[in-house]
């Protein structure tokens, strides 16, 4: 930092100032802050007026540095206002006699401010003493730290003998446990030794045991598979036989049963067509004769029936247990082949369900599969059983498996048109009938 004396010869510094005296310079110029007005103050600095003297130090420092250099009022100002603070230090260096026992650093700060003759001298001069005295003051430090490190050297070179000496005897300590501890090792060492080749010998013979006891058990379980498949085997013939014989016997059980019905119900009509009295028979009844009242052979003949009179059907369908099977297609396109296939069946329906009604007996109706295209949504009448072929089966066939199901002695009315279909079921034990007279029957009702 340079400057030059207001009056007088130019005086210019050849080095700048000391890092301590440039701080003591910027703080008295900081503290002069607060006597100076604001038009007082250079334009750089009036930013820093309000701000309290330690913010005013750390953000302003380097520009009151600077003030103080090139404006000389501004300088003028914080000496005056140092001339008022600390009168006798001003007047000591504007005189040019420094008090001898002053700090260098406020020495050579005043002179930096005041400027009186020969201020610059006086300025390196305090600098130098002060440089001196930091260096003194160092070099002090520096004894008082090689003493401290001397001491802590020697400190620490008693602490190490002491440690040096522990460590020889905690070191001779472990050496002894350490060759008590490799006796112990060796002798270890040999037990687990003779242990490994124990234990060596054990898996040996467990594997050994291992693997018969898995070939046992591969064999068992072999074993096991083939008796649990046989015995599945067993079951399931067994099964299957008492299956068959449920079904054989339970079929049996129906056909013997319902022909055994259809014998009561025939021995009940004879009895009630004969009008055999409750008694039993007498000898003289044995006789042959014709009585009072009874049929003769004429009454007899005027009691038989065309082929094709619908009342012969009422006859037939009047046996007891009789079963009327129907084949509906051969029907339907005998009486009524314009309608629709799905019209036929219904119109067929509803006369069968009357004549169920009036006649009470069971009655099939069979339909041939292979002419439908799609499943038949229908609900069969009360008292009809509705049936359709199976692919690659015919109706008639169906109509003569029907009819083989029955048992003998059954009466069993087939209504067909179909001279194949008549002759198969009558070789059955069935009664065939024309499409025709069921036709005449139904438009009866």
């Amino acid at each position: 930092m340079a400057a030059e004396h207001d009056a007088g010869p130019a005086e210019t510094l050849d080095r700048p100032l000391p890092e301590r005296v440039r701080h003591r310079v910027i703080a008295l110029a900081g503290d002069a802050f607060g006597g100076l007005r604001m038009g007082e103050l250079p334009l750089s600095l009036r930013q820093y007026a309000r701000f309290t003297p330690a913010r005013r130090m750390k953000f302003g420092g380097s520009a009151m540095a600077a003030a103080l250099e090139r404006d000389a009022d501004f300088r003028a100002r914080v000496a005056d206002v140092l001339r008022h603070t600390a009168s006798e230090l001003a007047e000591a260096v504007e005189s040019g006699t420094p008090p001898p026992a002053a700090d260098p650093v406020e020495v050579a700060a005043a002179a930096f401010l005041l400027r009186p003759a020969g201020w610059a001298k006086l300025v390196a001069a305090a600098g130098e003493e002060a440089q001196r005295a930091q260096e003194e003051r160092a070099g002090q430090e520096r004894e008082r730290e090689l003493a401290r490190l001397r001491d802590e050297l020697a400190h620490a070179r008693s602490a190490a003998r002491a440690d040096a000496e522990r460590l020889r005897a905690e070191a001779e300590a472990a050496r002894k446990e350490a060759d008590a501890v490799h006796r112990k090792l060796r002798a270890a060492q040999s037990d687990v030794r003779r242990g490994e080749a124990a234990l060596r010998k054990l898996r040996a013979e467990l594997d050994e045991v291992r693997a018969e006891a898995a070939a046992g058990r591969t064999a068992a379980e072999s074993e096991a598979r083939r008796l649990r498949g046989r015995l599945a085997e067993v079951e399931s013939a067994l099964e299957s036989s008492r299956r068959a014989v449920r079904e054989e016997r339970g079929i049996e059980d129906m056909r013997l049963r319902l022909l055994l019905d259809t014998v009561l119900d025939a021995t009940q009509g004879l009895r009630r067509e004969l009008a055999l009295p409750p008694v039993r028979l007498k000898p003289a009844q044995t006789v042959d004769a014709v009585e009072p009242g009874d049929a003769g052979p004429q009454d007899i003949a005027h009691r038989a029936l065309a082929g094709d009179d619908p009342a012969l059907l009422d006859q037939l369908l009047a046996l007891p247990q009789a079963h009327l099977v129907v084949d509906g297609y051969n029907v339907t396109k005998t009486g009524y082949p314009a309608l629709p296939l799905e019209k036929q069946r219904l119109r067929l329906m509803g006369g069968l369900a009357v004549l169920a009604a009036q006649t009470g007996a069971e009655m099939t109706c069979v339909f041939d599969g292979a002419e439908l295209a799609a499943p038949v949504l229908l609900t069969p009448p009360r008292g009809v059983r509705v049936l359709f072929s199976r692919p690659g089966e015919t109706a008639d066939e169906l109509i003569r498996r029907l009819v083989r199901a029955e048992p003998p002695g059954r009466p069993v009315v087939v209504v067909s048109s179909d001279r194949e279909v008549a002759d198969g079921v009558a070789r059955s034990g069935a009664r065939p009938v024309a499409s025709t007279l069921l036709l005449r029957r139904l438009a009866r009702t």
